[in-house]
């Protein structure tokens, strides 16, 4: 069974191209060949599973060479799988999670008219050769056992999402976010080519086993700057500081894309890289200490901003990206968190699944609607949407004994582990951050589910050929429930079965080492889940005074604090990017046009134009008269004897 492990990837991606071949031949049958590929390629992740988690520890890790794939010269990359217990855990996330969002998206784009033709369904099989392209490509991501193989899966991820979140493509927004995400990614991507540069420079090799093995030839400054290079990667894809804008702005796509990029696979890939490549990290204190600040600042940038936006899918965005600051904070706490960030990477794709599918839910039975200040009281309406959201929200948030709580609380745990300053900074951010999480989740809530119904008041006010939309809401078809609960279920045990009797710490082992627990905490050890919990109550707390009790306006209030105001532009996010990155890459991009079109253009065409004016006067001298021949002749020989004359004839 191990031996055919490539038929992981085979199946989604033979899924895509039947496909993308067939073209409207597969309008028909196209979304259930794309959900059938990938529950193939989950269910043989399963009995894959099943063989390697059987077998002793010391023999959980398996490289398995396909062919030779870069011969050149002294650059020898082998194309080969890499079956280790960090894979596999990946492995059933991307295709188990997939497989419910492929099967959502059977209802949720069933009535899908954004397409080039306008007609219901033409496009959908489109869309779900693009979901089936992007599980193939993440599973390279993860199964490959070299750093090249990596960076094969990582640019196809990125293709990939930028065919899904340009999906709409005649929505001008939609365009711009793909083309956002496409270039925030290539800034990441150069980190990641730079690094594993280097690492070929300095070993002569790019695989995994051998990189890994001589990692102590490196020296100090090579090894600092190639796992920093490799941060630069990882803030790229996963939408870490200060390359985080374009996540937000990929909401533009169908709503299973944003469940699809946030919950299970892109912007886990960086999470996915640092742990990876923890023996280069565990060797460079330097590189360990910036992931830690990258996560830190982001998981509190993520809280700060999802606290001004109104738009259900963007609070989700950006709480997304402070649970990805927790998780990079835990990989960058080295031996004390690798696992934690793992463990907390799989409760966050259950629950962050279940909560974009849940927004996606609302947003069905809302005539697509994303701004929470038109909904209120839908709990009514929509009673397996709000209580599978509800679950998911608890989760994140840390409700006790819910999935949340066992990860986020351990990373907070390790956080305050740390020696000196850094537990004191690194477990503060990490426990304010959870408070701040409490508030606006539960803002999102109480805007969405409870209060009055203003949307009522809007269906009131919408004369006929008015500018508001009419709102029925209403429950959604049973291929979309489905779903959400078997998420929903995940949401609630999942963190407890992998934390009971240190499950799935002990299960990685192999990939990320044995876990170091910290004897010592800047706040005692039993105090800091009671402290976390009651932080989290306070941020509900709060939120219900600010929003429970008092009437939600239908139009933002535009007065409001610098604070807020600054939370709204993203505290100066897309300034930042736009100055850094953007701009840079246009000037660049324009800079390389013109010298194409002045410069290259212009020699070509400067030649050709020289030969065709010189051929056309010396055309005119093709009279066809023997006079002017002669007479030629003659001018030219006075010419040659003037000349001899000039320069005097040898004697």
């Amino acid at each position: 069974m191990q031996q055919n492990a490539w038929l992981l990837v085979v199946f989604p991606a033979l899924g895509a191209l039947i496909l993308l071949v067939a073209g409207r031949r597969a309008n028909g049958w196209g979304h259930i060949l794309g959900c059938a590929t990938v529950i193939a390629s989950f269910v043989y992740g399963v009995l894959l599973f099943s063989s390697i988690a059987g077998m002793p520890q010391g023999g959980q890790v398996r490289e398995l060479h396909m062919f030779s794939w870069i011969p050149v010269n002294a650059l020898q990359v082998d194309f080969g799988l890499r079956l280790d217990p960090l894979a596999m855990v990946f492995v059933l996330l991307i295709t188990g999670v997939g497989s419910l969002i492929h099967i959502y998206s059977i209802g949720y784009m069933a009535h899908d008219q954004e397409g080039r033709t306008g007609r219901d369904n033409t496009e959908r099989r489109r869309f779900f050769a693009y979901l089936n392209l992007f599980v193939a490509a993440m599973l390279v991501l993860v199964l490959g056992n070299s750093f090249v193989t990596l960076y094969l899966g990582w640019e196809g991820v990125g293709l990939a999402s930028y065919l899904l979140i340009g999906f709409w493509q005649g929505r001008p927004s939609a365009a711009a976010a793909a083309t956002k995400a496409f270039v925030m990614n290539r800034v990441g991507d150069v980190g990641l080519a730079l690094a594993i540069f280097l690492l070929f420079a300095n070993l002569g090799t790019t695989q995994y086993t051998e990189v890994f093995a001589r990692a102590g030839e490196l020296t100090p400054g090579v090894l600092l700057a190639i796992t920093l290079l490799l941060l630069l990667g990882a803030c790229g894809k996963s939408g870490q500081v200060p390359l985080q804008a374009w996540l937000p702005d990929a909401m533009e796509g169908p709503t299973p894309v944003s469940a699809l990029i946030h919950a299970a696979t892109m912007v886990t890939a960086g999470v996915y890289l640092i742990a990876r490549s923890n023996p280069l990290f565990t060797l460079s204190p330097g590189g360990q200490l910036a992931v830690t600040i990258v996560g830190a600042v982001t998981l509190l940038v993520g809280c700060i901003i999802g606290c001004a936006y109104d738009d259900i899918k963007k609070v989700l965005a950006y709480s997304t990206v402070s649970q990805i600051g927790y998780m990079m904070l835990a990989v960058g706490l080295g031996p004390a968190g690798y696992a934690l960030g793992i463990m907390h990477l799989l409760t966050h794709g259950f629950f962050k699944a279940g909560l974009f599918l849940g927004a996606g839910s609302v947003m069905h039975g809302m005539n697509d609607e994303v701004d929470m200040r038109k909904f209120g009281g839908l709990y009514r309406f929509m009673p397996i949407t709000f209580a599978t959201f509800g679950l998911g929200y608890l989760a994140l948030i840390g409700f006790p004994f819910l999935s949340g709580y066992y990860s986020k609380d351990a990373i907070i745990e390790a956080a305050f582990g740390q020696e000196g300053w850094r537990g004191w900074v690194f477990g503060g951010a990490a426990m304010l951050g959870a408070a701040i999480t409490a508030f606006y989740m539960t803002r999102l809530v109480l805007m969405t589910f409870f209060g009055e119904k203003r949307w009522e008041k809007l269906n009131a006010e919408n004369a006929p050929g008015g500018a508001n939309r009419a709102f029925h809401p209403h429950e959604s078809p049973a291929v979309m429930t489905a779903p959400m609960i078997v998420l929903a279920v995940g949401s609630v045990a999942a963190g407890m079965f992998f934390a009971g009797g240190d499950r799935l710490v002990g299960f990685l082992a192999p990939s990320l080492g044995e876990l170091h627990e910290a004897e010592h905490t800047a706040i005692p050890h039993a105090m800091i889940p009671v402290l976390t919990v009651a932080l989290s109550a306070l941020g509900v707390l709060i939120a219900w005074l600010v929003v429970g009790r008092k009437p939600v306006p239908v139009e933002r209030p535009e007065r409001v604090s610098p604070i807020v105001r600054a939370a709204r532009a993203d505290l100066g996010g897309n300034a930042l990017n736009n100055f850094l990155a953007v701009r840079p890459t246009f000037g660049l991009a324009r800079g390389l046009v013109t010298v194409d079109q002045k410069g290259v253009d212009g020699t070509v065409n400067g030649i050709a134009g020289f030969l065709g004016f010189s051929s056309g006067r010396l055309r005119r001298l093709q009279t066809g008269f023997v006079r002017s021949y002669a007479l030629s002749m003659l001018f030219g020989g006075i010419l040659v004897i003037a000349a001899l004359m000039a320069v005097g004839i040898p004697t």
